[in-house]
């Protein structure tokens, strides 16, 4: 849970009909303006299924379906239609009684002509005596890049169980708009659970496999009045000030960060024999467990894979390939395994169960063609199989990192006098004594590497004799030869950050321009995360709060009650040089959440007018690492001290 502290997000007013517009833009250009209403607004004891909305010009309304929502949620969807300037709602559902009805159009409805938005717009009416009105307010991101979420569907439940999400449907929603930001409206006095939901089956309810967010405390929704001070305009032109009551509306701050636990049942999805010296397995979601396979056929019945095989396995164990390493299996086409392994059964339980399984091999028909004298002449010969250790390197070689070999086959042997690394020291070839060829420890079985303190700009030259790499089929390789120059330290650019908070587990990763992490460094515990060796180009960067001490990001739980790990952006653009170091200084809770991530990567961008007069005429210096974003809204999310002693506050809770 992170609440949205700092500036309140907005004072939403009492009108039932709220219309809201977007800031900025050109003056001229105003969305559709509300005029009457049947109902009208806040009507009391009305039980006509149809409402028709008057507006100031002609109208249009997209995407009704992922857009528009009406509360309490509705089993058959409604027809909503634009005619004219009328928009006209059809509710298919009885209505019930004693109950107040919300028509929510997010930011569905446009001017004909024109397309301008008219962003938050909503109507209620009651089938009873009392209209409720109490409302939540806040904003659902990505928790993983802080996207805004756009359409995402966003619900209270009254039922505070924590299986409500997952047996019941939501009792009143609402949809974000293109800025992520939400309003559930007309709710009763009382205490609600909240979550953001993409309901792909339109069940309004959680499955497993779909993206979801939680608030992790329970929220009580109130009201209060204020004063608020107005200027109105006479036929004279002449203003005159005048006080008003207006309603506040809370909370008008929940920040929702939607995840997905990547649930996927557990099966078997596809086997096969390739070759006859390999075995594929694949499985349709990781597991903390191997399978253990048995033959159950022929002269090698009940001898397992630890015998007659070598496994070369992903880091998820989700794909497996038994490289068959005993000629008496490989001679066996007809292979009847027995495999013990673990399985999601009807219950969602994941158990041992035991499959047999037929794996066959056939060998390719050979092709006959007419062969020439000499071709004849080399078929008395015997002939020889090699085996493949590529270089997968580059010749220009960065400083900072090993290089890599990639296997054909399982290797038993290297033979470290038939590898020679030299290095060109004063015109002459000089032996380089430290170079060692050892497994990967992430693929130890085909992937190979040599880890170097290399010498900047100089040049190198590798040579693997024939047969110093003996395969586990008895085939070796023949000669390599591979020279290569390490580049020179002007090449590469340093970046050092230095962080605020050094007293958090903070992983930092470097993006591209596609908001992909290109590198990634721990911070260590004088708040300093290093990059070194880094190519010249356009960079952004992230951080999250490396809870279980992994490096890797981690996703959240609804059944755990586990948030995802939190992410924070760096909210500016970083061009980098050759032969430079660039140190900045970075306080993650500085800016508010949702203005962190800059406008040039962020994807879910709002199509309005304002982004095309956003600072167009602000020219950018290349040398200028400062924040480089658009504020789209006068609403800050997850900003200062408030939210950090917020954030102190959850870590402990956890």
């Amino acid at each position: 849970m992170r609440v949205l502290a700092g500036v309140v997000i907005t004072v939403l007013m009492a009108a039932c009909a709220s219309m809201g517009r977007p800031e900025g833009g050109p003056k001229d250009v105003t969305p559709p303006v509300f005029v009457s209403s049947k109902p009208a607004p806040n009507t009391l004891n009305y039980t006509d299924p149809r409402v028709v909305i008057t507006f100031d010009e002609n109208i249009k309304v997209e995407d009704v379906l992922n857009k528009v929502v009406i509360s309490p949620a509705q089993v058959q969807q409604p027809s909503v239609t634009a005619s004219g300037r009328r928009l006209i709602v059809d509710i298919k559902d009885t209505l019930k009684p004693e109950t107040t009805y919300t028509l929510d159009f997010s930011d569905a409805i446009r001017d004909l002509n024109e397309g301008n938005i008219l962003d938050g717009f909503a109507m209620a009416f009651s089938t009873g005596d009392v209209l409720d009105t109490l409302q939540i307010s806040g904003m659902v991101l990505q928790a993983e890049n802080l996207e805004p979420a756009q359409g995402m569907l966003v619900g209270v439940y009254s039922n505070l169980a924590d299986s409500a999400i997952t047996t019941l449907p939501l009792e009143r929603i609402a949809r974000t708009n293109q800025l992520g930001q939400f309003t559930v409206r007309n709710l009763k006095p009382g205490d609600y659970r909240i979550f953001a939901l993409n309901d792909l089956n339109r069940d309004l309810h959680w499955d497993r496999s779909e993206d979801v967010a939680f608030f992790d405390t329970i929220i009580t929704p109130s009201a209060s009045n204020y004063n608020f001070q107005d200027t109105l305009k006479s036929s004279l032109e002449e203003d005159s000030i005048v006080t008003r009551i207006g309603t506040a509306y809370a909370p008008a701050d929940v920040l929702l960060c939607w995840f997905n636990e990547n649930y996927s049942a557990q099966y078997l999805k596809d086997y096969k024999r390739p070759t006859n010296k390999m075995l594929e397995v694949r499985f349709a979601a990781p597991s903390d467990s191997l399978p253990l396979l048995t033959i159950v056929n022929g002269a090698n019945e009940g001898r397992t894979d630890r015998e007659w095989s070598r496994l070369d396995v992903n880091a998820t164990r989700d794909s497996l390939n038994y490289w068959i390493t005993d000629s008496a299996v490989i001679l066996q086409d007809s292979l009847l395994i027995a495999m013990r392994y673990l399985r999601t059964d009807t219950l969602d339980r994941i158990s041992w169960t035991t499959d047999t399984l037929k794996f066959f091999y056939r060998p390719p028909k050979e092709t006959k063609k007419k062969k020439k004298d000499d071709e004849e002449e080399n078929d008395s010969l015997p002939k020889i199989n090699f085996l493949t250790f590529n270089v997968m390197s580059q010749q220009s070689h960065d400083i900072n990192k090993p290089l890599i070999f990639e296997a054909s086959q399982p290797l038993d042997t290297i033979l470290p006098k038939g590898v020679r690394l030299e290095q060109m020291i004063d015109s002459v070839w000089t032996q380089v004594y430290r170079a060692r060829i050892v497994p990967d420890s992430l693929h130890p079985l085909l992937r190979y590497r040599m880890d170097l303190e290399w010498e900047p700009g100089a040049d190198y030259r590798l040579t693997i004799d024939s047969a110093a790499i003996q395969g586990a089929y008895n085939e070796h390789n023949r000669p390599i030869t591979h020279e290569f120059k390490v580049k020179g330290l002007e090449e590469y650019a340093n970046l050092y950050f230095k962080l605020a908070q050094r007293d958090l587990p903070l992983v930092v990763e470097l993006l591209n321009s596609s908001d992909a992490p290109v590198l990634r460094t721990k911070v260590d515990d004088d708040g300093m995360a290093e990059f070194t060796y880094v190519y010249p180009g356009t960079y952004y960067a992230r951080c999250f709060i490396d809870t279980n001490g992994d490096g890797l990001w981690t996703t959240g739980s609804i059944s755990e009650k586990i948030q995802p790990e939190e992410v924070y952006y760096y909210p500016g653009k970083l061009n980098l040089r050759k032969n430079w170091d660039i140190e900045q200084s970075w306080d993650i809770y500085n800016t508010p959440l949702d203005q962190q991530k800059p406008m040039d990567i962020k994807k879910n961008k709002p199509v309005t007018r304002e982004r095309q007069q956003s600072d167009q005429d602000e020219e950018e210096d290349e040398e200028d690492f400062g924040d480089d974003m658009w504020n789209t809204s006068n609403k800050s999310y997850g900003t200062g001290s408030s939210y950090n002693n917020q954030h102190k506050g959850l870590q402990k809770a956890r």
